[in-house]
C-alpha cells in the first residue's frame, strides 16, 4: 500500500527552476511576458488581393515596406504578446473563404485585412459568420478617407473591431485587441 498510491499531480509554476532542474524530465520554461494569457493564443493573419504588392502598389498611400517586412512585423510583435500567428495570404476569393473554414476549432482569433474584398465579399462575411471566431478587421489606410466605394466594408459586419490608418502598427493593435478580448 505505502508505494502503491497513484501520486497526484501538483503545478509546478510557481517552484524556482533551480529545484525543478533535479527531478525528472525538467524543462525549463519561459516565463510568461507580462499580461500576456497563460495559454498561448493561435491567431491567423489573412491578407487579401494585392497586399503582397506593398512597397510596389501606390507606396504614396501605403508606404515603402514591402509585404515580407510586414509579415516580419506582425510576427515579431505576435512573438511579443506570447501569441502565435500564422500568415496567409491570396488574391483569390475562395481561398480566403477556405483559409477561414479551415481555422474552425483551430484558431482563437482572425485578423484580417481583406483588401478589395472588404468592399465586394458577402462570400468573406458568410465564412467569419459561419466560424464564428473573434476578428478584427485591420486596413493600412484609412478607408473611410477614400474613395466612396471604400467606405462600405462587409467584414466590418461581424469584426468586433475595425482599426484603420495605422500602417503596420494596425496589425499589432488588432492582436493585442484579440488577446484582451477574449
Amino acid at each position: 500500500p505505502f508505494g502503491h498510491a497513484k501520486p497526484k499531480k501538483i503545478c509546478l509554476h510557481h517552484v524556482p527552476d533551480r529545484l525543478l532542474k533535479h527531478t525528472r524530465n525538467f524543462q525549463k520554461r519561459k516565463a510568461p511576458l507580462a499580461g500576456a494569457p497563460t495559454e498561448m493564443k493561435k491567431i491567423l493573419v489573412i491578407n487579401g488581393p494585392n497586399l503582397n504588392m506593398l512597397g510596389i502598389r501606390e507606396p504614396k498611400l501605403y508606404g515603402s515596406n514591402n509585404f515580407k517586412s510586414l509579415i516580419k512585423y506582425v510576427k515579431a510583435e505576435a512573438k511579443a504578446l506570447g501569441v502565435k500567428v500564422r500568415c496567409f495570404q491570396s488574391n483569390y476569393e475562395g481561398d480566403i473563404v477556405t483559409a477561414i473554414q479551415k481555422a474552425y476549432k483551430k484558431f482563437d482569433g482572425i485578423v484580417i485585412n481583406a483588401g478589395a474584398y472588404t468592399h465586394t465579399s458577402v462570400a468573406i462575411l458568410d465564412a467569419l459568420k459561419s466560424v464564428n471566431i473573434p476578428t478584427a478587421e485591420v486596413h493600412i489606410t484609412d478607408i473611410s478617407a477614400r474613395e466612396e466605394f471604400r467606405k462600405l466594408s462587409y467584414v466590418s459586419m461581424f469584426a468586433s473591431v475595425t482599426i484603420v490608418g495605422k500602417g503596420f502598427a494596425g496589425y499589432k493593435e488588432a492582436i493585442e485587441y484579440l488577446v484582451k478580448n477574449k
